[in-house]
């Protein structure tokens, strides 16, 4: 396997090229900030990103976690793949997480991001770290969501064209935990009164008993318990509810929904109309 290395300081827009280099050189994977992603797929690793300071970012991003090192290295085993693209800050860094991947001895072709974008875009890509802490990460939202619930996840879609083919990229932007503009909390108690705000609209819901939320680091998930009225078909009711409720806690909250559990805990007989 080749090791290809894309160097650039902090904030200079490696993450936002890397898909592009990638394509152009005809390789498949990407090692950024801890994840390894195949092809807009993450399929191994911790984004440094999620890290609560600057110093555990960068340790998490040199994989100096030796559980987190081997499953990137069991990973590469499984897909043996012909190359990888590494992003780093410097030689340094670049060497260091081919020690802890054992990679020390393969063939490595470095680029310098000064290579791949112009003045302006590096110019461009500073500002935008500075003043909005924005990140990029190299794999569509959906995929970046599962390891980021809670953050604020923006798609960035583009076309790649290289000799071969071309196709349509898609990317994340999210502001880490440790930017400068701070942290933001979404408590449980707001997730559950949403649910149940939510749940209340649904046909044939007359109440909403018990709203709980548990939060893990995937995610959130809810519990319901409804009072739901007769005359309409019971499941159809459930369905409907834990539908609605997950579609619009993630698009108030940003949070992945690991799951909604709803349970018809009492049954009112319907008023006849006019009663």
């Amino acid at each position: 396997m080749k090791v290809y290395g894309l160097i650039g300081a902090s904030g200079t827009g490696k993450s936002h090229r890397a898909s592009e280099v990638a394509a152009s050189l005809g390789v498949d994977m990407i090692l950024d900030d801890g994840l390894l992603v195949e092809k807009g797929r993450i399929i191994a690793g911790r984004s440094a990103k999620r890290e609560e300071t600057m110093v555990a970012a960068v340790k998490r991003a040199v994989l100096e976690d030796a559980r987190h090192a081997q499953a990137i290295r069991e990973s590469l085993e499984r897909a043996n793949p012909t190359g990888l693209l590494i992003l780093a800050t410097s030689r340094h860094m670049l060497d260091r997480i081919r020690r802890a991947l054992g990679l020390e001895t393969s063939p490595c072709e470095i680029l310098s991001i000064e290579q791949v974008s112009s003045a302006e875009d590096i110019a461009r890509a500073r500002q935008t770290r500075q003043e909005m802490g924005k990140h990029v990460i190299p794999a569509p939202t959906f995929e970046v969501r599962k390891t980021f619930a809670g953050y604020l996840v923006d798609p960035l879609r583009f076309i790649v064209r290289n000799q071969r083919r071309q196709e349509l990229v898609e990317k994340s932007v999210v502001r880490p935990t440790y930017s400068s503009l701070g942290k933001f909390f979404i408590d449980d108690t707001v997730v559950s009164a949403i649910a149940a705000h939510v749940a209340r609209r649904v046909r044939g819901v007359l109440r909403v008993g018990r709203a709980q939320t548990e939060s893990y680091l995937e995610g959130v998930r809810c519990t319901l318990e409804l009072t739901v009225e007769t005359g309409h078909y019971l499941p159809a009711v459930l369905e409907g509810v834990q539908q609605m409720v997950r579609i619009e806690l993630e698009r108030a909250t940003a949070l992945q929904i690991l799951g909604v559990d709803v349970t018809a805990r009492h049954l009112v007989v319907a008023r006849p109309k006019g009663a």
